[in-house]
């Protein structure tokens, strides 16, 4: 099939291979991969998912490496604390994720999701394998899904569903221990399911999700759920590096036969074998060009080398390459589009780091008690009434003072001394302000107070007013 052909014939863009012609799903059997890239997608697997379930019990300083509590408003980064205070930073961080996948998907295509995406880690490296190891390679596959329902059908289905759905369970309980830590999960363990049965209700209803997702529906999270799959068609550039069928090389497509010089015949490398087709977990055939289904899984490039091989021709015929790489044999990876993604990751990297070198450890909210004005002590002393919030963001309680900035006064605490900040808590209370109006110029004065550890040091100042009954020179 020539290029021209090639790009005349669309027909396959009509429809998925998920969903057949009457509408109805058609399961995917894909044939086991095996190959160098598939090895190492496994290596790179298996450190990733320990990664994820070694996470919630991992520390530093004492603390979770990474804990994303949305019930309490608590997100720890690298044993950093985040309350909402910080959400404009974590804000930041996510839109730099973002712009970097972006960038990423512009250089490298898909990479991402065939090699690091924990659908495609999960489906192909746990449940896949799973699979084959209770089912059979694909063949075997087909035919006992075909086949009528008899003992050996029920026990395969019985204990394959069965360890889906304990797999399921134990993502859903890393996840949760992500989001409460992974102390309190196993204090929640260790009790009487009695006392935590909503709890149990839900980890129980993320577990059914996560079960149908692996168990049923599959491939098509990547093909019709996921909005990453839908916007690489505005991300990719013709110098993006993607899984590339070369059909300069591979056309005209036709059956080996042995001892036959193909190019004297006039026929290209690709012996039509279609076993990159039956490796491929979305059931595409990748020799169409670049499609929407296409996760970059690399199991095409495996087959396909493994049967050049096999007949004697040149590995390559599907690799890693850009649309202008297979028709100019050139890379071109920084293109205008990459430049600038890149200089604007930079410059919110550069933002990132600004705002977390000053971000202090304390965060204060000084603010006039509502409907109080102010007491008038003597013919000069004035006093007004505050309300103050200080919220603590490491893991240590410590004391602070309250200090007056650029004025003379006392600041006298209602019910007690200066507050002590518990760890990762709130402190709150009121007190008093009392000044020399004289030294005022304005009804509505602003004044600045410091917030000082018990070593003397400043760590936050805070602004607010000051009412006073000055008088106002007439000019």
């Amino acid at each position: 099939m020539s290029e021209e052909k090639a790009q005349m014939d669309q027909s396959f863009r009509d429809s998925i291979a998920t969903v057949n012609e009457e509408g109805k799903r058609n399961f995917i059997f894909p044939k086991k991969p095996k190959g160098s890239f598939y090895n190492a997608r496994t290596w790179v697997s298996v450190g990733l998912l320990a990664l994820l379930f070694a996470g919630p019990f991992l520390r530093v300083d004492g603390k979770p490496l990474l804990m994303i509590n949305i019930i309490e408003r608590k997100f720890i980064l690298f044993g950093q604390v985040f309350w909402p205070q910080d959400f404009y930073i974590f804000v930041l961080i996510m839109l730099a994720g973002i712009l970097f996948i972006v960038l990423f998907t512009v250089v490298f295509g898909r990479l991402f999701c065939g090699w690091v995406c924990p659908q495609t880690i999960f489906m192909e490296m746990v449940f896949r394998k799973i699979e084959y190891w209770i089912d059979g390679d694909f063949k075997q596959q087909q035919k006992l899904d075909k086949q009528e329902w008899n003992a050996e059908k029920i026990r395969k289905r019985v204990l394959k569903h069965g360890i889906f759905f304990a797999i399921s369970f134990l993502i859903s309980n890393t996840f949760l221990a992500y989001i409460i830590g992974s102390d309190e999960l196993v204090k929640i363990i260790r009790d009487n399911p009695a006392e935590h049965i909503g709890g149990l209700i839900s980890i129980l209803i993320f577990t059914g999700v996560f079960y149908f997702v692996f168990s049923w529906f599959r491939e098509q999270v990547c093909i019709v759920a996921c909005p990453y799959g839908r916007l690489q068609g505005v991300m990719l550039d013709r110098n993006s590096l993607v899984v590339a069928y070369d059909y300069i090389r591979g056309e005209k497509r036709a059956k080996f036969k042995k001892n036959e010089n193909r190019e004297e015949v006039g026929k290209g490398d690709c012996i039509d074998c279609k076993q990159c087709v039956h490796v491929c977990p979305t059931g595409i055939d990748i020799r169409n060009g670049t499609q929407l289904e296409c996760v970059n899984c690399t199991a095409c490039i495996d087959a396909c080398d493994h049967m050049m091989e096999s007949v004697g021709l040149p590995k390559g015929l599907i690799r890693y390459d850009s649309e202008n790489g297979i028709v100019t044999r050139k890379n071109k990876i920084f293109t205008g589009r990459s430049i600038a993604y890149s200089a604007v990751l930079v410059v919110l990297l550069s933002v990132i780091t600004i705002f977390l070198m000053s971000r202090t450890d304390v965060d204060a909210s000084i603010l006039k008690t509502p409907g109080q004005q102010y007491q008038k002590r003597t013919e000069n002393i004035i006093s007004n009434l505050y309300n103050y919030k200080i919220i603590n963001k490491t893991f240590d309680e410590f004391p602070v003072e309250l200090k007056l900035i650029d004025l003379e006064g006392t600041i006298e605490f209602i019910g007690g001394d200066s507050p002590v900040i518990p760890a990762e808590g709130i402190a709150e209370g009121s007190f008093f302000i009392v000044l020399d109006k004289n030294q005022l110029e304005e009804r509505n004065s602003k004044i600045k107070l410091g917030l000082y550890d018990s070593d003397g040091e400043l760590i936050e100042t805070v602004k607010t007013a000051f009412l006073a009954p000055i008088k106002i020179k007439k000019r």
